[in-house]
């Protein structure tokens, strides 16, 4: 049997198989207090259009967060895109500025993930659940990333569903979804999106992975994502 929010993830994204997920697979109550971090990318945009069709047949509340890590020119110009994408949801929106000083010894990928939750952690109300938008690409990245340290059983298992978060919960419900199927979502729904171009600099380990090692396995076994997914559980 899959472990609870594992199971073989939809071709397609849908509102009625998402909802599915959160109400069956993370068991979200009614009345939960949702923030979703959002970057203004395409898998966080897909997150909180998603959560904004379901908030009208669900009832949950809804808002989001977006972390400005002042790291790009242009990263001023992705706030006043996430306040224009969520006023048009009528989602509220909280816009935290962090300052990263980068340290020996620690990458810059992983101070800015530290900073970002950090500061998520701070807005998120007691007992209240931060979604974030990692799908199954993702996780493959993870997995490969953890084994290529010489992680154990516990860091091969890369990222959970859910787990507890501050004073609230964590959950990831794209995670079972492919980046194709985000992409095919947000463009039925005519979404648009912000490009990070960092995500181009295969300086970074993790872009490594996703721009030129990945690829390149998927041409040889194209069940890639699928097979990593199930190792990981």
């Amino acid at each position: 049997m899959p472990a609870k929010g594992q199971q073989t993830a939809p071709d397609t994204l849908t509102v009625t198989n998402f909802q599915g997920i959160l109400r069956h697979q993370l068991f979200l109550s009614a009345g939960s207090k949702v923030v979703v971090a959002f970057s203004g990318g395409l898998d966080s945009h897909v997150l909180l259009h998603i959560l904004s069709r379901i908030a009208t047949v669900y009832p949950i509340s809804l808002s989001a967060i977006h972390i400005d890590h002042c790291l790009q020119e242009e990263s001023g110009q992705w706030a006043v895109h996430c306040q224009q994408v969520c006023d048009g949801l009528d989602i509220p929106l909280v816009i935290r500025r962090v300052d990263i000083i980068q340290q020996r010894g620690m990458s810059l990928e992983a101070q800015a993930r530290d900073a970002r939750y950090a500061a998520i952690a701070d807005e998120l109300p007691a007992g209240g659940i931060c979604m974030t938008a990692q799908h199954l690409d993702d996780q493959s990245e993870t997995v490969l990333l953890q084994l290529l340290r010489g992680a154990g059983v516990h860091g091969l298992a890369a990222m959970p569903m859910d787990k507890p978060f501050n004073n609230g919960k964590l959950m990831r419900p794209l995670l079972n979804y492919s980046r194709k199927a985000l992409q095919q979502y947000a463009e039925q729904h005519g979404l648009q999106w912000v490009e990070d171009p960092s995500n181009g600099d295969n300086r970074f380990d993790r872009n490594y992975l996703r721009n030129v090692v990945i690829p390149l396995l998927q041409k040889r076994w194209p069940g890639l994502n699928r097979s990593l997914s199930r190792s990981s559980r």
